[in-house]
């Protein structure tokens, strides 16, 4: 199965070839962001935008970490307390330290584990995301947030959606410019999953950093021909798990949501985060 017409197994094998969506003369947030954690999966256009937001707020490569240590938190959190065993990662990015299925598998080995996102160098990267335990399944989809039927259907090859699903929708609504299509997008994704299911939000906070979020916007925004990062208070990112029962301690920053030391919590960061039950 190709990877443009639903997931592709752990066991595929195929030419990547030539992709025309890939080009490397603009930015795309997945290579940004790549650059802040201090990857290398990433082009001259993803370097300038990258040093165009650190230059007006210094303090997004330490917000980045921050968000990838929640994510791993979340995740570990999850699988070894709550039980869940299937995972709907949304917008992943590129392949860094602790990937959702390395921390899931390593708590539960039979974690079954979708990755989805719509950059070609993702995709590129697919091989490197698609290992697993021999007891579990990692797959990825070629896809936008924003097709969720896509999405729901082909993601259905792999994960039970009668079973409880975790959905991860990490620093991914923040480029949904519009809030009432994005918690259309997110009621949808909780309309096709179980009781007890759950949902993982982190979030741009434009309270968090209010200073220099005016900044920070225009610069990134000004290098992201396909994309409009739109930062929302605390109050709105809330909106986002109004069908959901939040863990406490709610939604704060990244950094503050059960840190396991005390340098995470400390971590500056400009997001916000939160997990809820359905």
């Amino acid at each position: 199965m190709a990877a443009a017409d639903g997931p592709v197994p752990e066991t595929a094998s195929w030419d990547l070839g030539p992709d025309s969506r890939l080009d490397i003369s603009v930015a795309h947030i997945a290579r940004v962001y790549n650059y802040w954690l201090g990857g290398k999966d990433h082009f001259a256009a993803d370097r300038a935008a990258g040093e165009a937001t650190i230059g007006v707020y210094p303090g997004i490569q330490q917000s980045a970490r921050a968000n990838r240590a929640f994510l791993a938190r979340a995740v570990r959190y999850l699988a070894e307390t709550e039980g869940i065993r299937q995972f709907l990662d949304i917008g992943t990015g590129l392949p860094t330290a602790n990937n959702t299925h390395e921390v899931a598998q390593a708590a539960a080995p039979d974690s079954r584990i979708v990755y989805v996102d719509n950059d070609p160098l993702v995709l590129a990267h697919a091989r490197a995301l698609l290992t697993s335990t021999p007891q579990g399944a990692t797959a990825y989809l070629d896809a936008d947030l924003r097709d969720t039927r896509k999405i729901l259907e082909q993601a259905a090859g792999v994960l039970d959606f009668g079973q409880p699903v975790a959905i991860m929708l990490i620093a991914i609504l923040h480029y949904i410019p519009d809030l009432g299509e994005a918690r259309d997008i997110v009621a949808r994704l909780l309309a096709a999953v179980p009781a007890d299911s759950f949902l993982v939000v982190s979030h741009a906070g434009s309270d968090l950093f209010p200073d220099e979020i005016a900044a920070f916007e225009k610069n990134l925004n000004d290098h992201l021909p396909g994309d409009t990062h739109v930062a929302r208070p605390r109050g709105q990112v809330s909106l986002f798990f109004e069908h959901t029962t939040l863990l406490e301690p709610g939604v704060v920053r990244v950094s503050e949501w059960r840190p396991e030391t005390a340098e995470e919590a400390e971590r500056p960061t400009t997001l916000w985060g939160g997990i809820g039950r359905k």
